[in-house]
């Protein structure tokens, strides 16, 4: 089993931007990374399997809805706390941080900003503990960027909902406990619904296949006449505005994690240059390879800026949906073409499972598109710098 080496680059001395608060809740992460994670992660990509066993740490070191207040059970940290902790979990690997950023902002955010007071102390606490996990219902087989032509639906019963329709390509559904599943009413407006696991009529099949996120559990959701109680109607907001708003917390948790990944690539390059020898001397004294490796660790500072940054406009509520989207797109991207850089700074190597790096660049193939297309958020970037609407 090789030993994590990780050293986290920091070019621009970017930990003095940090409170010390800040830099103890990331190095808590970033250890926990290491020895929990690091030795088990690529056993467990090879064999496609989720390891559950990571979940009691995931809520340890407050992955899990860090900035819900503390009433509810979360750490009621800041916005950069939960950017540090997505990006040390990336590190490790995209689908941990995906079951942590699915059960913070897609599964705790919706019931903490639109949840009745009863939802919130029924399942913040129980989501932040870990004695739950939840999963987030909004893409269909035929509704992926149009979130809002969604097909799934529900009628008041009387006395209850009945919901109908199918979700996929849903993280942490195969085992999740609870789901906040988007769908629409009889006059087709879009609500928020809790559904629990238990509910007759849902299901959850497991996704199989994937060359990506092979760590990380996804399924589909299936609504075959389910029952669901009035109460677990979100009520405080409906229209495709919701689900858009837990997307944003979601995107921005990505735009740092995607650092981590590419943080761990360029640190696994940078250490393999300065050991292997060709020609007599080792190939980071080679141009083509400094080449590489200064355009990696500049495009990771530039990250860095942009999303702490973001972090603090996060923190006095003025970061725009269009900033968010910004960042979630240049950070992915950056990632990925780190991801495929380093590799080439391995050879052949750069596709074992020895190192990280194949890893990575296949999970970022998925981070890439999923909540919110790269291309697609170039168009949210361009609609708001021209008011112009390229989406219809």
């Amino acid at each position: 089993m090789a030993q994590d080496l990780f050293q986290a680059p920091d070019y621009y001395n970017l930990d003095d931007l940090l409170t010390e608060e800040h830099i103890l809740i990331r190095d808590a992460a970033r250890e926990w990374v290491k020895r929990d994670i690091s030795p088990i992660i690529e056993e467990a990509c090879q064999k496609a399997e989720f390891p559950h066993q990571i979940i009691k740490g995931l809520a340890e070191v407050g992955a899990f809805g860090p900035y819900i207040p503390e009433e509810y059970g979360g750490a009621g940290l800041d916005q950069i706390s939960y950017g540090l902790i997505m990006q040390e979990l990336e590190r490790g690997d995209s689908g941990v941080r995906s079951t942590a950023s699915v059960q913070s902002s897609l599964v705790m955010y919706p019931i903490w900003k639109y949840g009745s007071e009863a939802q919130k102390h029924k399942y913040l606490p129980k989501l932040a503990s870990g004695e739950f996990i939840g999963c987030f219902g909004l893409t269909e087989p035929n509704h992926g960027s149009n979130p809002g032509g969604m097909e799934t639906k529900f009628k008041d019963m009387g006395d209850h909902y009945l919901l109908n329709g199918a979700k996929m390509w849903i993280s942490n559904a195969p085992f999740a406990d609870i789901g906040v599943v988007w769908a629409k009413n009889e006059e087709g407006r879009i609500h928020g619904l809790i559904v629990e696991r238990d509910m007759e009529g849902f299901s959850t099949p497991e996704t199989h296949n994937k060359w990506s996120l092979r760590a990380s559990a996804t399924g589909e959701l299936i609504f075959d006449d389910v029952k669901v109680p009035k109460e677990n109607l979100l009520p405080k907001k409906s229209g495709l505005g919701a689900p858009l708003g837990c997307l944003d917390s979601a995107r921005y948790g990505i735009a740092w994690g995607a650092i981590g990944a590419a943080m761990d690539c360029y640190d696994t390059a940078l250490r393999y240059s300065k050991e292997r020898i060709q020609f007599g001397k080792p190939i980071a004294a080679f141009q083509l390879q400094q080449k590489k490796l200064a355009e990696m660790i500049t495009e990771i500072t530039k990250a860095q800026l942009l999303t702490w940054r973001l972090g603090v406009l996060k923190n006095e509520n003025k970061a725009t949906t269009a900033q968010i989207s910004m960042a979630k797109r240049n950070n992915v991207d950056m990632a990925l073409n780190i991801a495929r850089e380093a590799r080439q700074v391995l050879g052949a190597m750069g596709i074992s499972g020895e190192y990280s790096i194949m890893r990575h660049m296949m999970n970022l193939e998925s981070v890439i598109t999923y909540e919110g297309t790269h291309d697609i958020h170039l168009l949210i970037t361009g609609m708001d710098i021209t008011g112009e609407n390229a989406f219809k």
